[in-house]
């Protein structure tokens, strides 16, 4: 199987389990960060997740979204949904679906697809999204609040009310945003740099510092309450740093 594009092949070759691409372009739908860091899964539907998923947009598979899938799934992105067709490749009994679908995300330009899990006579039925992180917001982009969702995603809101995603991954014993782990410290650690740049440092991966955090900022995400659905601005932020 291959996808084409007119400046770009890329080759699925069932018997070695593998896909090979060389790809140099301008995509129709280019990333607008200045790059991207770790995957984020959401399973979830929170209200900012449905936000976020009221924005994307469908759109065929392309390079980056095989990305995000195990190589042996890649075929799988071409497969229509039960729904759309019950003799589908990805269907299951008439009404099962183990299918993928794609979509990018317009105000950031990254990759989503959506696992569709569904059992026969769909008394399991889920969707997964996965996607990248921006590593940043753009450089136009101003800071209006970090939102803690159910302790299992963080976002940033722009001053024009756009919802991005942050890099995180969750951990035994607490989240951490970006790389490196260090659950609710490395949480402080970025309530910290967005105290002290005055929102202007919202790079999930610039997250280090010397010693530890504010004290205070370190009770605090170790709290039930720092779990909780909640936006804050940076006055709340200085809130939780004064105590």
């Amino acid at each position: 199987m291959s996808y084409k594009q007119p400046d770009l092949q890329v080759t699925y070759e069932p018997s070695k389990g593998w896909a090979h691409f060389v790809l140099y372009t301008e995509p129709q739908h280019g990333l607008t960060s200045a790059g991207l860091n770790g995957t984020v899964s959401i399973e979830r539907q929170t209200r900012y997740v449905k936000e976020w998923l009221g924005r994307l947009q469908r759109c065929d598979p392309n390079p980056l979204h095989t990305t995000l899938v195990g190589n042996s799934d890649i075929p799988a992105l071409f497969h229509p949904c039960v729904y759309d067709d019950k003799d589908s490749p990805s269907a299951v009994g008439g009404d099962g679906c183990v299918c993928y679908q794609t979509s990018y995300d317009p105000e950031f330009g990254l990759p989503v697809v959506a696992h569709h899990y569904r059992t026969v006579t769909g008394n399991i039925e889920k969707w997964t999204y996965s996607t990248y992180a921006p590593v940043d917001l753009r450089p136009n982009d101003t800071f209006a609040s970090l939102i803690i969702d159910q302790g299992a995603y963080f976002w940033v809101r722009t001053a024009s009310g756009l919802l991005s995603l942050l890099p995180e991954s969750r951990k035994a014993g607490g989240y951490s945003i970006g790389y490196g782990g260090g659950g609710p410290t490395n949480l402080a650690w970025y309530i910290q740099q967005l105290i002290e740049s005055n929102g202007g440092n919202t790079a999930a991966g610039a997250l280090r510092g010397t010693g530890m955090p504010d004290a205070r900022l370190r009770e605090w995400v170790s709290s039930e309450e720092s779990m909780q659905t909640r936006e804050l601005t940076l006055d709340d932020l200085r809130r939780i740093q004064r105590g």
